[in-house]
């Protein structure tokens, strides 16, 4: 067919066909089925979608997708990017979720097992009870082996007052009771900005029956509550902020890692019975006057499972006690990886030892030595309003002067100086760990934020002085001690 100035047309369909077939789309389209899904879940859902569209060969392939990524900021992303987002840009690409969760699960056929499937999306009603009605539906047509909700509110926590976060926990509940069938076969969970009523986050639990992984990003029952964790699936359970006065996990037998990103409490945060698996435990608080100082001995008395410990201080005061090995070695026994995270710069790190002293069967331990000026509150009468402290040295005195620790292999320091702090302690471990293999040293975490950039004119950054020349790191070998560079590693 020609058009008026005699050029041959060509429709919108033949011209895409032609595009998915120029060069090597060509070939890509003639693969069998099995190896183009195995492509198209390589990358994200919707990019899979619009990839088929461009093809009659391909356009069966999203509903025999086995693995399923819809997600509100891939959809944002692929609007126009230079334009400022408004409240009804994000209801429209939050429907838009709806609508391709709601047409994939339709046009499935039975008889294709869902792998994963994870659903990242706004709480809105109409939104939300649609979402929940086409999850719903495949899990009780399909096997799903992995499901995933991960829920967003309008607001971000900062500009939260008390009043949005209980509007936003009351919206989820109506959810959560409109959807329970979705909520059921869910594997992985995670919410942001709500706070529940005593029962709401136990009620969660109990709807959630397969629920392997709860994530909670301020998130609680109100100020000051006591959350009770009961649950028979649950293998990770993740808290970032929440006012919660305690949290007790109670007969979660499959529990296996627990992270605590700043609580608020000044007791023990945590408390654990019959968590028989429990071995990864991650603590993170910038410690200030009125936080107590935990006693490992205590926190980990009914874990002595931990084979994997995270310790991050943001840079402040170290809010851990080193205890003596005759307290701390029966719940120390089993641990075999130790991080401890952004120690205060200036401060001496010998106290960091009393862990080697008491965990016999540590492999690797990794300190970091950074003054996080992306988190570090600057202002001194901000600092004393909420009750930092100056830097200060932890008092700690060795159990023995003749300690000795055979399974130390790997001491990894991020923020290395050479100066006395850091080669003492380097000796220190190095005659203590008979069998240490490897000593990697680094330069200072870098961070991802705006640290050495606006901060730098407000306050005094010391300079790193690690070594980079091959002069300067054969010199710091030598005071080491090590007669060879083979066991010293300089990876920045």
């Amino acid at each position: 067919m020609k058009n008026r100035r005699g050029r041959r047309s060509r429709n919108k369909a033949t011209f895409n066909e032609d595009a998915a077939g120029n060069g090597n789309g060509d070939k890509i389209t003639k693969l069998p089925n099995d190896l183009l899904l195995n492509i198209l879940e390589r990358v994200d859902t919707l990019d899979a979608i619009r990839t088929c569209i461009l093809s009659k060969r391909m356009l069966k392939l999203p509903a025999m997708l086995s693995l399923l990524d819809l997600d509100i900021g891939s959809i944002a992303r692929h609007t126009d990017e230079n334009s400022a987002f408004t409240i009804r840009d994000v209801v429209r690409i939050n429907g838009a979720v709806a609508d391709v969760t709601e047409n994939i699960m339709v046009a499935r056929s039975r008889e294709i097992t869902i792998r994963k499937l994870r659903v990242r999306f706004m709480l809105r009603r109409y939104d939300c009870l649609s979402i929940g009605r086409s999850v719903a539906r495949a899990m009780a047509t399909h096997k799903v082996e992995a499901a995933e909700f991960e829920i967003l509110t309008e607001k971000v926590r900062e500009g939260c007052t008390p009043a949005d976060l209980l509007f936003f926990a009351t919206q989820f509940n109506i959810f959560l009771g409109a959807s329970p069938d979705a909520f059921a076969g869910l594997t992985r969970l995670r919410l942001n900005n709500m706070r529940f009523g005593e029962s709401g986050i136990r009620s969660i639990l109990s709807t959630c029956k397969c629920l392997k992984s709860l994530h909670l990003t301020y998130c609680d029952s109100g100020i000051s509550s006591v959350l009770q964790v009961e649950h028979a699936q649950l293998v990770e359970f993740f808290i970032d902020f929440g006012d919660f006065q305690k949290v007790e996990l109670f007969c979660v037998p499959k529990l296996e890692r627990v992270s605590y990103n700043n609580w608020v409490s000044c007791e023990d945060p945590l408390s654990f019975v019959s968590v028989p698996r429990l071995s990864k435990l991650s603590l993170t608080k910038a410690g200030t006057r009125s936080h107590k100082t935990l006693e490992l001995s205590q926190l980990l008395a009914d874990v002595p499972s931990i084979t994997d410990l995270h310790l991050d201080f943001e840079s402040e005061r170290i809010w851990v006690l080193p205890e003596c090995p005759t307290l701390l070695a029966p719940v120390l026994g089993e641990l075999q990886f130790v991080n401890l995270d952004n120690l205060p710069e200036g401060c001496d790190i010998a106290w960091t030892m009393f862990i080697l002293e008491a965990a016999p069967s540590v492999k690797e331990l990794c300190i970091a030595v950074r003054d996080h000026w992306c988190t570090i509150v600057t202002d001194k009468k901000l600092r004393q309003e909420y009750g930092y402290l100056d830097k200060a040295n932890v008092k700690w005195k060795p159990s023995a002067s003749n300690f000795k620790h055979k399974n130390l292999a790997k001491l990894t320091i991020y923020g290395f100086q050479p100066d006395d702090n850091f080669l003492g302690y380097i000796r220190r471990v190095k005659e203590a760990a008979v069998n240490l293999e490897e000593i990697s040293l680094h330069d200072r975490k870098s961070c991802n934020g705006y640290c050495g950039g606006d901060l730098e004119p407000k306050i005094k950054v010391c300079m790193s002085r690690y070594p980079r020349t091959p002069e300067e790191r054969i010199r710091v070998t030598e005071e080491l001690g090590m007669a060879s560079s083979r066991v010293v590693h300089f990876r920045s």
